[in-house]
């Protein structure tokens, strides 16, 4: 009986703290819907053209796809992996480098190649200056092709 009684009493608890349906109310800024209307307009020209074209440098277009890359230094010491990286400067000013870091490692990767034979070859290249060289496949700044007449 006792025990009856309690459950009885918990039941009725239960139904006085439970909560009653309300409305919400969300406060936003105007700007917000604006800025959804538009990113959605951006990734409707994407879906159409196939490149993402982006502005880098003011007058020149880069436009970004599926590449290859040659990554020549990777480890945990920052200073050393920015070392490598102007050391490849050095010997190749025209191409890009890139560190990234990716914890605890930084890795430098340098070039823009749009096939794979291209970064084998410069891989070769650098087969006696740099110890530990791979091909990565990722998205890059794809040079701009000079098309001539001849």
């Amino acid at each position: 009986m006792r025990n009856l009684f309690t459950g009885i009493l918990c039941g009725l608890t239960f139904g006085v703290f439970a909560q009653e349906k309300g409305v919400v109310a969300v406060v936003k800024d105007p700007m917000i819907d604006s800025l959804i209307a538009k990113r959605i307009a951006l990734n409707m020209k994407s879906a159409v053209s196939v490149p993402e074209v982006s502005v880098g440098k003011p007058g020149k277009t880069i436009v970004s796809q599926m590449g290859f890359r040659v990554q020549i230094f990777y480890g945990s010491d920052r200073r050393e992996a920015f070392g490598e990286q102007s050391k490849f400067n050095s010997l190749y000013p025209e191409l890009n480098t890139y560190v990234i870091y990716k914890e605890p490692n930084y890795y430098v990767r340098v070039g823009d190649f749009r096939t794979r034979l291209e970064a084998q070859r410069l891989m070769n290249e650098l087969r006696g200056t740099f110890p530990t060289l791979f091909i990565f496949r990722e998205k890059i700044n794809a040079p701009i092709l000079n098309y001539s007449s001849e």
